[in-house]
């Protein structure tokens, strides 16, 4: 299959979607702009929080799935360890894999992704995990929290492994990180888990002053801390496994006090503005290493609008990320959204299309004119 775009003032760009080998290995080193797109598992029917029933997708085909992120132009695909249901996407290894596996999928995304020449991420969603709630109870704030895990060493210990289970088996590039943040106590109505009582007396060297009693400063203290220990756990365990693995924090508030100015934003290979808007993407860079590779988002969610987002991004040496959720296929009708003009075009469906052309080097006005 192959889609050509073309525009008036630009050259014809073809783009086969079924798989070419790299002339030459790709590597972290070789990506100059990162171009990254995921078609995300996360979100879906049937489980709580939004997130889909384990098994949703099984039949997820990989050389399909990386033929599409071909033809999109990607040259880093972020596809998922771990979803948030708490089930992998790879067989036989400590976590157990979405029912009904049919693909090893992930391994098969890596083998065909690093055939294509794109990078092949990974995914953990750190504070939310519904299987690690539904196991450990007593450690969970459960639903209808969304953020509901609290950094307890039982769950680092989890966590830890799982990371370098997946990196062992999978020969990812480097995994993203997600919702790296304190847990909300909406379900217990703000009142603390006897575990994360403890983890305030372990981290902060004295008792709990209660609810009513903490003070905001407290609480960022804390919050800083119990952040800080979890990374240090994440950095450990992907470094320690493969020192070239990537660690790609995304954040919805990088202005947050509890991440500002840490050590995560130091030590962090990429981070992430899920917000898309390229004001607080300046407003941390001072705070990060001198390699960290900046990154901004084009979500649905997150309302920016791509066709300024984008060529802004592009002028700043900062990476693009988008996400969408999946179709009922577990894919996305991509050749359709390059037939069609940008303009006709609205929410994730236009972030696609402009992302797909930019990642291309071709105009916005660019349309499919042949297959």
């Amino acid at each position: 299959m192959k889609i050509v775009l073309a525009c008036v003032g630009t050259a014809v760009l073809a783009v086969t979607s079924h798989a070419q080998k790299a002339d030459t290995p790709v590597t972290v080193e070789s990506i100059r702009d990162i171009k990254a797109y995921c078609i995300d598992f996360n979100w879906g029917p049937g489980g709580p929080n939004a997130f889909p029933k384990p098994g949703t997708w099984a039949d997820a085909d990989p050389a399909k799935h990386v033929a599409w992120y071909k033809t999109m132009g990607a040259n880093v695909i972020q596809t998922f360890c771990v979803s948030c249901n708490g089930y992998a996407w790879y067989k036989g290894g400590v976590v157990p894999q979405q029912p009904g596996l049919q693909h090893d999928f992930l391994p098969e995304m890596v083998r065909l992704g690093h055939q294509d020449g794109m990078l092949v991420m990974g995914y953990f969603c750190i504070g939310a995990n519904t299987r690690w709630g539904q196991e450990h109870p007593e450690l969970s704030y459960g639903l209808p929290s969304s953020c509901h895990i609290p950094f307890t060493d039982s769950y680092l210990t989890y966590l830890s492994s799982s990371i370098g289970d997946a990196i062992r088996r999978t020969g990812i590039d480097g995994f993203m990180i997600d919702w790296v943040w304190q847990p909300e106590r909406a379900s217990t109505g703000g009142k603390w888990l006897p575990c994360e009582k403890e983890l305030y007396h372990q981290l902060m060297g004295e008792a709990f002053p209660g609810e009513s009693k903490l003070t905001p400063k407290e609480d960022i203290a804390y919050g800083r801390k119990a952040i800080e220990r979890c990374w240090m756990v994440i950095h450990k365990a992907a470094k320690e496994t493969n020192p070239k693995c990537i660690i790609w924090l995304t954040s919805n508030n990088p202005t947050h006090p509890h991440v500002v100015d840490s050590a995560m934003y130091n030590e962090v290979d990429w981070l992430m503005n899920e917000g898309g808007d390229l004001e607080r993407v300046r407003a941390v860079t001072p705070m990060t290493g001198k390699d960290t590779r900046l990154i901004t988002c084009l979500a649905g969610w997150n309302g920016q609008d791509a066709s300024t987002i984008v060529p802004a991004a592009l002028k700043e040496g900062i990476g693009l990320y988008g996400f969408a959720k999946p179709g009922p296929d577990s894919l996305l009708p991509l050749e359709s959204l390059l037939a069609r003009p940008v303009g006709e075009l609205q929410g994730d469906e236009r972030n696609i299309a402009v992302l797909a052309r930019a990642y291309h080097g071709v105009s916005g006005e660019a349309v499919a004119n042949g297959k």
